[in-house]
């Protein structure tokens, strides 16, 4: 053993404080810690080798509840023991706690990541664990039918799941556990599953600058409908499509390529962490996109392992599963593969990935290499859809403030004020008296006030 590893770890005498390492090997994959190395690898020897070989698997069978092969090695005429770890596949703790070996490291789990750990451990998954509060009489039946009809066009399903009643449909789906629907079932198939799970949505914002916000959405509804509402609204309200022509056919092009973003949502929609109330946000800005789900990767992976192409479990993979059947996602672990073959297709750079903000960051910058032309243009289209609605919402209340308006359209003031004052620089808006009991005046379409 020439260095340490994610399976492998040295030390250069024996301390019971060790049996947290041999807890995370026993929750992990195994591994083998051999004691009496240094750091650097340099065999240092035991005088109490042999009394330790007797001892350490007797306290480590009662101390955690794991058998342990304990060997006797001889390494350049010095004694090593090995303390070989098998996993195991129930969950052990050490006085209480439970260890995880993540990469070199050891470490604790606490909180969100212990309850999935422990799921985990037990076969479960967060979207496999029954809700008592939903009934099949509160799930939409359009859902329902809009799944019926995708999986059979996508042949991942027989055709007679358009006649199974809805009970044996959820049977199939494995979407019931026990007498009770599961989580997945109430994202994939209720109304309003936001009202239930906090945070089960998909918010949009575009911003000008990290500080300054402009507008925004918010799609919720059955998860499937939330992917496509979300999709349609970024490539239509969000971003600019650069204008070209081939002959007298006009041709637009987005900024970014729409495969590599509708799989970048599904892979938001799918691991994230929906006991943490907060939605999958998109941010767009005039020259850069950022996708954003809360939630961690699998205890066993690293951001590295998703750039290798290397397939992983989904976070939630019952919802995964229906996605599947309903064409939506092609397989298991090929999302970032995707992504990245949507962008070098188009010409642009892969996206930046990484575990940022207690969750997964997606970031993308545009086709268009020409920032200041990119930035023109979407500070143009997000200008219009601002001024759009100031003018709606005072021709509705003449008398509305511009702070008021500000936190109508959830913008700063600064934003507020700027574009009424284009507005005003137009002759489109002019305001009548002062700020209390004063009025806007609006220009009417054929230029009347």
């Amino acid at each position: 053993m020439n260095r340490e590893s994610q399976n492998i770890e040295w030390k250069e005498a024996w301390h019971d404080d060790y049996l947290r390492w041999v807890c995370g090997f026993a929750n992990a994959q195994g591994g083998l810690i051999i004691i009496g190395k240094k750091d650097d690898g340099t065999p240092v020897g035991l005088a109490n080798a042999k009394k330790l070989m007797e001892d350490l698997p007797n306290k480590i069978r009662d101390q955690l509840g794991v058998m342990v092969d304990v060997n006797l090695v001889d390494q350049d005429g010095h004694d090593l023991l090995e303390i070989r770890v098998e996993p195991y596949p129930n969950p052990i703790s050490y006085k209480g706690a439970y260890y995880y070996r993540s990469g070199s490291t050891k470490q604790e789990l606490k909180g969100a990541a212990l309850d999935r750990f422990l799921l985990k451990k037990h076969g479960k998954t967060w979207d496999s664990m029954p809700d008592p509060r939903l009934k099949e009489s509160d799930l939409a039946i359009g859902a329902i039918d809009t799944f019926r009809n995708k999986a059979v066009q996508s042949g991942r399903v027989e055709e007679s799941v358009l006649r199974d009643s809805i009970p044996d449909l959820l049977d199939k789906l494995a979407l019931r556990d026990g007498n009770h629907l599961n989580r997945a079932t109430l994202l994939l198939f209720h109304p309003r599953p936001e009202r239930l799970i906090t945070g089960a949505y998909i918010k949009i914002g575009f911003f000008r600058n990290d500080a300054d916000l402009l507008y925004q959405d918010e799609i919720a509804g059955p998860l499937s409908d939330q992917v496509d509402k979300a999709l349609d609204l970024l490539t239509t309200k969000y971003m600019a499509a650069a204008i070209s022509y081939k002959g007298v056919q006009r041709i637009e092009t987005l900024p970014y390529p729409k495969d590599a973003l509708r799989e970048a949502l599904l892979n938001a929609v799918i691991h994230k962490d929906y006991t943490s109330g907060n939605p999958v946000q998109i941010s767009v800005y005039p020259d850069h996109l950022i996708f954003w789900n809360e939630g961690q990767l699998p205890l066993d992976w690293t951001i590295q392992n998703l750039m290798r192409k290397h397939p992983s479990r989904p976070y939630n993979p019952l919802i995964a599963d229906v996605f599947f059947r309903m064409g939506m996602i092609e397989a298991w672990g090929r999302g970032i593969e995707k992504i990245h073959e949507a962008c070098r297709n188009a010409g642009l750079k892969a996206p930046v990935i990484r575990d940022d903000m207690g969750g997964i960051w997606i970031e993308f910058s545009p086709i268009n290499t020409d920032k200041t032309e990119m930035s023109e243009k979407m500070s143009e289209k997000m200008s219009e859809k601002m001024s759009e609605k100031i003018i709606s919402r005072m021709r509705q209340f003449p008398q509305i403030t511009a702070a008021e308006l500000a936190k109508e359209l959830e913008v700063t003031s600064r934003t507020i004020d700027r574009e009424i004052a284009k507005l005003k620089n137009a002759g489109v808006v002019r305001r009548i008296g002062g700020l209390k009991g004063g009025h806007w005046e609006v220009q009417s379409d054929d230029g009347k006030r």
